[in-house]
């Protein structure tokens, strides 16, 4: 019968510098260090670097790995918010003005206005003169959007393609009467020629 005697509480071995030596080997922070619980014995006697390596390739001391704080659920949230939840108003805490000001919108529109003038420009669409016009009118905040620019700027082109086939028939209209009357004076010179003596 084997008699079981008892010694006293189990005294810990204290591993503080093994496992400094082992966060300065394994570069990591001491709390990423795991030592091995069975191999306390093994450990206690490991004074010096190299002993802390060769116990790092035998296995019992590990550097754990890192935490994972995961992105999913802002992940998820971003997407939802992409699609225009979650805005509400109980979830605003600016103004509108603060949320998005009238100077942003105002910056905006203007920009894209003057972008498109610019484009009609350069593709020979519109003249200087017209650009001209209808730069101040989108200053001056007469035009709302860009389909009403665009159709501003149809109408311009027909009202001066009218313009300019009034002119034109006018001319032609002056020039046929300038012909008819000079047809009539050097008929009226023939007729006075051929009755004088």
């Amino acid at each position: 019968l084997s008699l079981i005697f008892y010694q006293g509480p189990v005294k810990m071995v204290s591993l503080k510098l093994q496992k400094r030596l082992a966060a300065s080997v394994l570069k990591c922070g001491q709390r990423k260090v795991w030592l091995d619980p069975n191999e306390t014995s093994q450990l206690s006697v490991a004074h010096s670097r190299d002993n802390i390596r060769k116990l790092v390739k035998d296995g019992y001391i590990i550097r754990r790995p890192a935490i994972v704080h995961s992105r999913s659920r802002a992940r998820l949230a971003a997407e939802a918010k992409a699609k225009g939840r979650h805005s509400g108003f109980g979830k605003r805490r600016g103004t509108r003005e603060a949320r998005l000001p009238t100077k942003v919108m105002w910056i905006r529109r203007l920009r894209v206005l003057r972008r498109l003038l610019k484009k009609y420009r350069d593709a020979k669409k519109i003249d200087k003169h017209l650009y001209h016009k209808l730069y101040m009118k989108v200053k001056g905040n007469v035009f709302k959007n860009k389909r009403v620019l665009m159709e501003a700027v149809h109408k311009e082109k027909a009202e001066l393609v009218r313009e300019k086939t009034i002119a034109e028939q006018f001319e032609t209209r002056r020039n046929k009467n300038k012909e008819a009357r000079a047809r009539k004076a050097t008929r009226r010179e023939e007729r006075l020629a051929a009755g004088a003596p």
